[in-house]
């Protein structure tokens, strides 16, 4: 590698070279040019919207003469619209003249409305009011809570409507809850046959011979780690066989879950599955 980067010093390198091998060696490549530089360039020079330019945007400066003049931003009327014209719009017609004492007034006219019996006053009864302050402010009676007309109402002292609704639906779901619970309980636990005790026992029996029968073919000198890990994964797998199958022959009546059941039948066939 030092040598590619540093090569050796070479008599033939301070001879002079040809020109023109010289010159081919130090002629530069043409330089780059895109073949789009001349669209790119025409699309420059157009006339773009303001809005794409950079910077504030140009636009035409006003005109010297139109400088801002006093009340100029307040609002004009119409040059036809004046007072004496806005006057006879508002008001078109004239009101009709006073009657004179020779004139008439219509007659025949009956109204519908019975004015003797509209003008009788009819009594109106008092409300009730109750005197609250020393100073005679007064109250209504009604609106005051000493008048009993909450206890009157048919639905007064009974359950509301929606509480009875939640009440039953709260019921409904603590009763619903109570029997999937017990179905669980009922299904999970389960009597042991006698027929599948002997089975797991002669299976467990079997496969504790198969073990010590491994174990027994370890040599007497174990130096090795891997070959100690070996030993006592033996050594415990046999006493749990060993506990496992004095459990079961101890015991005649066994209760056990239905998980338990299925590890048990998975155990049992990757068993036969090792012995075949």
């Amino acid at each position: 590698m030092s040598r590619d980067i540093c090569p050796k010093e070479s008599v033939y390198n301070w001879l002079a070279k040809d020109s023109k091998v010289a010159e081919a060696e130090t002629e530069k490549l043409p330089r780059y040019v895109s073949k789009f530089r001349p669209a790119v360039i025409r699309e420059s020079k157009l006339n773009k919207h303001a809005m794409r330019t950079m910077g504030p945007i140009k636009v035409e400066l006003p005109c010297p003469d139109k400088f801002l003049k006093k009340h100029s931003k307040e609002p004009k009327l119409h040059e036809n619209s004046s007072k004496d014209t806005q006057h006879t719009q508002l008001c078109t017609a004239r009101k009709p003249s006073v009657l004179t004492m020779t004139d008439q007034p219509p007659r025949g006219i009956q109204a519908k409305t019975n004015f003797r019996k509209a003008s009788v006053a009819v009594p109106t009864k008092p409300e009730c009011r109750r005197v609250v302050s020393s100073r005679g402010h007064c109250q209504l009676l009604e609106n005051s809570g000493l008048v009993p007309k909450y206890i009157m109402k048919k639905e007064y002292g009974k359950i509301p409507v929606y509480l009875q609704r939640r009440r039953e639906a709260q019921q409904r779901a603590q009763e619903h809850q109570r029997v999937m619970q017990e179905e669980k309980e009922r299904r999970a636990i389960r009597h042991l046959p006698d027929e599948e005790r002997q089975t797991i026992l002669k299976t467990m029996k079997e496969e504790w011979k198969t073990t010590m029968q491994e174990y027994q073919k370890l040599p007497f000198l174990i130096e090795n780690p891997s070959a100690i890990r070996y030993e006592k994964q033996f050594g415990k797998r046999l006493d749990e066989l060993e506990k496992n199958i004095t459990f079961l022959e101890s015991f005649k009546t066994i209760i056990i879950l239905n998980d338990e059941v299925s590890q048990c039948s998975e155990h049992l066939q990757d068993l036969a599955l090792d012995s075949k």
